[in-house]
């Protein structure tokens, strides 16, 4: 494997880290946190970061059958905090979080896990 690569994959498995501390302390409690928005901020830069290496260290592009479906989740992530930071500015921190975001949050997660287990199957696979 590109040293790039084995860079961006290492890289990947501390954002799913961090977005699993994120996302179960929002699925737990149901309420935007500092701690909730600081994990989730660091996991989607962590998970860009990543994404960006992977990238570069691979020679067949972006658009690989592990490519799309973690770009897309990468960019769910991405929105999920968006709509986080954005929920927080709304109502004071500790605010419920709204059933929709709540909802989109666990969906966002689990295409990104489902991402992460399928680039690690296709990785074993060769």
């Amino acid at each position: 494997m590109n040293p790039l690569a084995r860079t961006g994959a290492t890289i990947i498995v501390f954002a799913l880290a961090v977005y699993t501390v994120a996302v179960i302390a929002e699925q737990r409690r149901r309420r935007v946190t500092p701690y909730v928005l600081a994990f989730l901020t660091v996991g989607v830069l962590l998970d860009v970061t990543a994404t960006a290496f992977m990238i570069r260290g691979t020679s067949k592009g972006p658009f690989t059958p592990h490519g799309v479906p973690g770009q897309s989740s990468l960019a769910a992530m991405i929105v999920d905090t968006l709509l986080i930071w954005r929920a927080a500015r709304r109502a004071p921190l500790g605010a419920p979080v709204p059933p929709g975001l709540h909802l989109y949050t666990r969906v966002a997660y689990l295409w990104r896990v489902a991402a992460f287990i399928t680039g690690g199957l296709l990785i074993a696979m060769r």
